[in-house]
């Protein structure tokens, strides 16, 4: 397919993951009743199940990286074209704003507005470092080996991690900065924005090295 077919691939399956994390946040949140452990199963759950569908349909056509991050350490390791990263990226910054909008639109709750949901701290950006470097892990080995279980993997390892890290793993600074535009269960404030998506790059950075340990030491 052409960069052009492959990045509007990309805006689509960006903006319905990103419908997908605010959209069951905010349904999770006004179903729960105030019980916090209730609406985070809920977003969770939705995230992976849809994650793994996004990633079988949209695979095919662009990759279905979704991620910025993603794409960048597959164009380290030399699977995507460098020249390609741009327009990769911007699709999906996009996408994931309009994903929000999508949202916000769904439940009638203004579409642009900012969050003011505080993110801050060392142990949550360490918990991104955590978060990314596991993610960046299961991508690298799994496209390299197993690529027809990517979707599965992908998906419960991001639905383990919304558990496990004190962050709920975003992951992905095309998500991290488009959860900054909304003030619902999912949001982040814009002043932690920049922290988070300094820890995801980290955790890329000891990724990328960790895979190429691997291969230098012929592990499977």
């Amino acid at each position: 397919m052409s960069l052009g077919r492959r990045a509007v691939a990309e805006t689509v399956a960006t903006a319905f993951l990103l419908a997908i994390v605010v959209g069951s946040g905010i349904m999770g949140e006004r179903l729960a009743a105030g019980n916090a452990a209730i609406a985070l199963l809920a977003n969770a759950l939705a995230t992976g199940c849809g994650l793994a569908a996004l990633i079988v349909t949209f695979g095919p056509l662009s990759g279905a990286h979704m991620n910025p991050v993603v794409t960048i350490a597959l164009a380290v390791r030399g699977d995507h074209a460098w020249k390609d990263v741009p327009a990769y990226v911007a699709a999906q910054l996009i996408g994931a704003v309009v994903g929000v909008w999508i949202a916000h639109a769904m439940f009638d709750m203004q579409i642009v507005e900012f969050s003011t949901k505080a993110r801050g701290g060392l142990p949550q950006m360490f918990s991104e470092i955590v978060a990314t470097l596991g993610l960046l892990v299961v991508v690298l080995r799994g496209a390299r080996h197993r690529p027809d279980t990517v979707p599965w993997t992908v998906a419960c390892y991001v639905t383990a991690a919304y558990w496990f890290t004190a962050s709920t793993s975003f992951a992905n600074p095309a998500v991290t900065f488009a959860r900054s535009m909304t003030d619902s269960f999912a949001g982040i404030s814009s002043h932690d924005v920049a922290g988070f998506v300094f820890a995801q790059f980290v955790g890329t950075g000891l990724a990328l090295l960790f895979d190429r340990a691997l291969v230098s030491t012929h592990c499977p």
